[in-house]
């Protein structure tokens, strides 16, 4: 239970002093929006977790679920689901009752930042999260890290030399048991302008799941 409570920030960390007067200023015109650090969701036992960027102020900051009420959610669990990680029907709402089997789905920054771009200060910040939560899983196999900041987090989170462990799209890492995969984040922009396609994003989880379904069975 320890390393489960040292996962999570609570909806009102105060770490960072940009992100909380952003969330103050969104909640003095949205009250009715979640407004805090977003914490994770998903299986305790998942062999597979997903690390993205940060919560969208749109989406993940305004319903509390990660990925949940924008594009890049519709995609992510549209894909977790064709996967076989996905229990019920996606709909873009915490209340869906959408649940995640055998995986996990967190952020490098809980936060939403301003631009949906945190400083190097606010990643190392909500680093100790991070590094929790992949401790907290005592199953954990497979980590797929969407884009370049998630990617360099969960590195240094792990202990891992950045130098040798190089964000690629559709790239795999050993580290300590676990393998690490690489995707494009799957933004709306990246997606519009075709830096990620549904096939190519597709692909990195066909990967997971041949990994996993390759895996010794862990008790």
């Amino acid at each position: 239970m320890a390393a489960e409570h040292a996962a999570e920030p609570g909806k009102a960390c105060p770490l960072c002093s940009r992100l909380v007067g952003y969330r103050a200023s969104n909640a003095a015109t949205h009250a009715d929006w979640f407004n805090g650090a977003v914490p994770s969701f998903g299986d305790p036992r998942a062999r597979l977790l997903v690390v993205g960027l940060a919560p969208g102020v749109q989406g993940a900051n305004r319903t509390g679920r990660p990925f949940t009420g924008d594009y890049a959610g519709v995609l992510l669990y549209n894909t977790l689901a064709k996967f076989g990680f996905v229990q019920g029907t996606y709909d873009a709402r915490p209340d869906d009752g959408v649940e995640l089997r055998d995986a996990m789905i967190t952020n490098a920054v809980r936060c939403a930042p301003p631009e949906n771009k945190p400083t190097p200060a606010e990643i190392a910040s909500c680093r100790p999260f991070l590094a929790a939560r992949l401790s907290s899983l005592p199953r954990l196999r497979a980590v797929v890290c969407l884009g370049r900041i998630a990617h360099d987090s969960t590195v240094v989170a792990l202990g891992l030399r950045k130098a040798a462990t190089v964000f690629a799209h559709g790239a795999r890492h050993r580290a300590d048991g676990l393998t690490l995969f690489d995707s494009y984040h799957c933004s709306r922009y990246n997606t519009n302008t075709g830096r990620l396609t549904e096939a190519m994003f597709e692909d990195v989880f066909a990967a997971v799941r041949g990994h996993l379904d390759g895996a010794r069975p862990i008790d």
